[in-house]
């Protein structure tokens, strides 16, 4: 997977230096989406032997299972589809996966078909692809194989409002929670409750089939209910929660009248919850986690390692406000310069999770670019000194781009063109700002999602 911008982000380097840490963390971005890819990530995690299907450490045998049935959506589940059946191939009996809008073309369509949908509002055709899942389950048996794909960005693209609500309903609230800063296991909880496909509803409507749930995490520690939102996952969360997250981030009055009554009766216990641990349906539930954050971190290493710099793996649970976590990043970059902690240049730090961005002003921009113009700040003036943070899926927020790369004279060069760097910053305009220093990274939509990736390096 190639960064289309290369060598417009290599020609904006300042010195010789500063060129060859941006050619190397390039190139590390590059091999770490590559390492990320679903197809390649299906093949080493899924391996058919005669009738035997070994998934990571479980086994089945498919001999005990009359037709195949294929179901799913994400970002990366058309890739992950294509994978499946070259694996299982006539197997397959038919199947459908929900993908962005815009992607289908670039995949061979099978048996699985590929309905197209919105991310990361959902439309209509969300809902038409959520119904047509339901409806190819419902046609599964007590001794048939249901594979559920399901990837980040799920939640959007299969979507079902609960009766009684609204798509636009789901839309205004959806729309107010990721401007809000809630988290996305918090977003999640409330999706799941406003829903008749997700936290386990699904799984509900497989039963008695078996449901094989494969799934590339994008979320932070890989809790399986809040990926896509759980639609083959027993639901830990309540209706009371979801109330509490509205509440907690001062939306509760803004969120539409029926969504409101809906989690209120839902509280009081007037509306059945989501499906528990205890529901008989998850007897006959598998779900693996095939690729995750740590596996991009692990891939970002390797690749360090290879090219003759120190490296380690910061975290891969990276969490908080965007802008915070790029000026300790920057801070964490003064103090290898200068104290060679927490360890010895030239080296490289990675970090992966998903941070969040609490919108308070009018620009546009993404997680990622907040993280990098955060970073920016802090190291200004350190020569050898590069940051780059990129999501994943090449789309960080409503933005084209997938991140941002900064080094110590990025602030320099925005002075020269009279760009106030904290103003965009606190406009939450970073994406211009990136955009007139030329210093955005353009992948497109990569077909993966295993959150956000950042890396410093100090020559």
């Amino acid at each position: 997977m190639s960064i289309k911008n290369k060598e417009e982000l290599l020609g904006n380097a300042c010195s010789a230096v500063n060129r060859k840490a941006r050619e190397i963390m390039l190139n590390v971005l590059e091999s770490t989406l590559e390492a990320v890819d679903p197809k390649k990530v299906m093949e080493s995690k899924i391996i058919l032997t005669d009738n035997r299907l070994d998934v990571n450490e479980e086994t089945l045998d498919m001999t005990g299972f009359k037709r195949v049935f294929v179901v799913g959506g994400g970002k990366a589940s058309a890739s992950m589809a294509e994978a499946l059946e070259q694996i299982l191939g006539d197997r397959i009996r038919e199947g459908l996966v929900v993908v962005p809008r815009g992607t289908a073309g670039r995949f061979k369509a099978g048996k699985v078909k590929l309905h197209e949908a919105s991310h990361p509002i959902p439309d209509e055709s969300s809902v038409n692809g959520a119904i047509k899942i339901l409806d190819l389950v419902s046609r599964a048996q007590e001794d048939d194989l249901v594979i559920c794909l399901i990837s980040g960005g799920g939640s959007s693209l299969m979507t079902l409002p609960r009766e009684g609500l609204s798509l636009s309903d789901k839309r205004k609230v959806t729309d107010l929670l990721l401007r809000s800063g809630a988290t996305i296991g918090e977003i999640n909880t409330v999706r799941k409750h406003i829903s008749d496909f997700k936290g386990g509803q699904l799984a509900k409507r497989v039963y008695p089939a078996t449901l094989l749930g494969l799934l590339l995490s994008d979320v932070v520690g890989d809790p399986l209910e809040v990926i896509a939102s759980g639609p083959t996952v027993p639901d830990p969360t309540t209706f009371a929660e979801a109330v509490s997250v509205l509440k907690r981030y001062g939306i509760w009055e803004e969120i539409p009248g029926p969504v409101r009554k809906a989690l209120s009766e839902g509280e009081k216990g007037s509306i059945q919850e989501t499906p528990k641990e205890d529901d008989p349906a998850f007897r006959k539930v598998r779900n693996v986690v095939i690729g995750n954050n740590r596996l991009a971190c692990l891939a970002a290493l390797d690749e360090l390692r290879g090219m003759g710099l120190r490296a380690m793996l910061l975290t891969s649970f990276l969490e908080g406000e965007a802008r915070d976590v790029g000026s300790m990043m920057g801070a964490l970059a003064r103090e290898i310069v200068a104290s060679n902690n927490p360890i010895k240049p030239p080296a490289g730090v990675v970090a992966g999770g998903e941070t969040t961005v609490t919108v308070k002003g009018s620009g546009i921009g993404g997680r990622n670019q907040e993280i990098a113009l955060g970073a920016a700040l802090k190291i200004d003036g350190l020569e050898r000194a590069v940051l780059a943070s990129v999501s994943t899926d090449g789309v960080d927020g409503p933005t084209d781009a997938a991140g941002a790369i900064v080094d110590g004279r990025t602030i320099a060069r925005s002075k020269e063109l009279n760009l106030d760097a904290e103003k965009y910053l606190s406009d939450n305009d970073t994406y211009s700002f990136f955009s007139e220093l030329g210093d955005l990274i353009h992948t497109g939509p990569t077909g993966t999602n295993v959150n956000d990736v950042t890396i410093l390096l100090v020559l």
